[in-house]
């Protein structure tokens, strides 16, 4: 049984006058802010604003790295050169370190977003790109991914610290993969079901798969998305839960 577990959320992700989630109400409960560098989403002034709000909360920062694909929000695919992705990467990291700095925090971690990071499971290529980002920009960066992925493997292998990542909002499948939001029971959006499931994730390690097989799942982090709707509610009801089971929740990528 785990007595800590971190608690994360994807933010920062509204593009001009164009507002998704709220990252206000999600900076009072969550512990790390997944902050879009924006190739997926998020303008300058909105990284800016999420990351001196997370500064101020006292909220751990860290690079949401996409794909460069605003009008997908990142959930497509992409068939990027590994070179060309590593470049990305970089890039993103750059811009937001630059965001943190005026803000008077950091960058302490880094997670991919969406297809990307559905991608860096399974595909070496992809998943390699993104690890030889993070080792040439700060090989103690901790890299935030699925349990038994390409990327955390490979991550690991390079000597980077790595967080595994549970999932408090999405469907599993059998294989402990997240099931494709296009499919049904992508989506978990009852508060309770959802805050029962984080318990069970992080006493027992383990999760009902959408066709009842059990899965095995060693978190050290849990997300919550800040643009499932409800997820303020959501959030709330998480954490709510973890300490009335006497589960502390804190960053950590403390760096």
């Amino acid at each position: 049984m785990a007595s800590v577990i971190d608690l994360n959320a994807d933010l920062g992700e509204s593009f001009g006058t164009w507002v998704l989630g709220d990252d206000e109400a999600m900076l009072r409960i969550v512990t790390s802010a997944n902050v879009a560098c924006g190739f997926h989403a998020g303008d300058p002034t909105t990284l800016r604003r999420t990351v001196a709000r997370a500064a101020a909360a006292g909220v751990a920062v860290g690079a949401q790295v996409g794909y460069r694909d605003l009008a997908g929000f990142g959930r497509r695919r992409m068939d990027v050169d590994p070179d060309d992705l590593t470049a990305d990467v970089l890039y993103q990291l750059g811009a937001l370190e630059a965001m943190c700095r005026v803000a008077g925090t950091r960058v302490r971690y880094l997670k991919p977003h969406g297809a990307l990071y559905n991608t860096a499971v399974t595909d070496e290529g992809q998943a390699r790109a993104v690890v030889e980002a993070v080792l040439a920009y700060d090989s103690s960066l901790p890299v935030l991914g699925l349990p038994g992925s390409a990327l955390l493997r490979l991550a690991d292998a390079e000597g980077l610290p790595t967080v595994a990542e549970a999932f408090a909002d999405r469907g599993y499948d059998a294989r402990g993969h997240l099931v494709p939001r296009t499919q049904p029971g992508a989506l978990v959006t009852d508060p309770d079901a959802v805050a029962a499931r984080v318990v069970r994730m992080v006493r027992e390690g383990v999760v009902t798969a959408v066709d009842g097989a059990e899965v095995a799942v060693a978190a050290r982090s849990v997300c919550v998305h800040g643009d499932t709707p409800g997820a303020v509610a959501l959030a709330t009801a998480v954490r709510d839960a973890l300490r009335e089971n006497g589960i502390g929740v804190h960053a950590v990528t403390h760096r």
